[in-house]
């Protein structure tokens, strides 16, 4: 298996341009991830300077996994920075490059994100996905608990409005 890395704010930077081609593989290929296709350089670009902010606020934490010097896979944990939330954490973009699926890449960077949750000192995790895909069986066989599903949340690629499930998870 890879290694799966934590990165910093520095160390986002300087891959960029990596993590803006996973991105856009994501939704060319159908992720409901928050764009629309075409995703443009430039708002890619923009969304991972953000990214790369909120690490640097302690917001954010960045985890990707590598083959042969590039970025094949990535998650992110959105950390609740509210005094009455800061056992909470949501797990975020969860992407592994079209070539790459299928390996357990994604269940290995979910294991990952867990435990830097851990260090963190959270314990509950809460995440959503859209219905129907192969990432919300991921989450039902680790253990994670379905909550409810939210009709018309948000667009997929092509623009058309889809739901999304709910999942949390309690860590110790």
């Amino acid at each position: 298996m890879d290694t799966i890395q934590r990165l910093t704010a520095q160390e986002a930077s300087a891959v960029i341009s990596q993590l803006v081609s996973l991105l856009q593989n994501a939704v060319d290929h159908g992720a409901s991830v928050g764009f629309i296709r075409p995703l443009t350089d430039e708002i890619a670009q923009k969304y991972w300077e953000d990214v790369i902010a909120e690490i640097e606020y302690g917001s954010r934490i960045l985890l990707v996994t590598s083959r042969d010097g590039m970025i094949i896979g990535s998650v992110q944990l959105g950390l609740c920075t509210r005094q009455n939330g800061l056992h909470r954490a949501e797990v975020q973009k969860l992407f592994v490059h079209t070539s790459w699926r299928c390996r357990g890449i994604a269940k290995a960077l979910m294991n990952a994100i867990e435990e830097e949750a851990r260090i963190e000192g959270r314990s509950l995790l809460y995440l959503d996905t859209e219905p129907g895909k192969p990432a919300e069986v991921m989450y039902e066989r680790m253990g994670w608990t379905r909550v409810g599903e939210i009709p018309e949340y948000a667009c997929n690629p092509d623009g058309d409005l889809h739901s999304t499930v709910i999942f949390f998870r309690k860590i110790t």
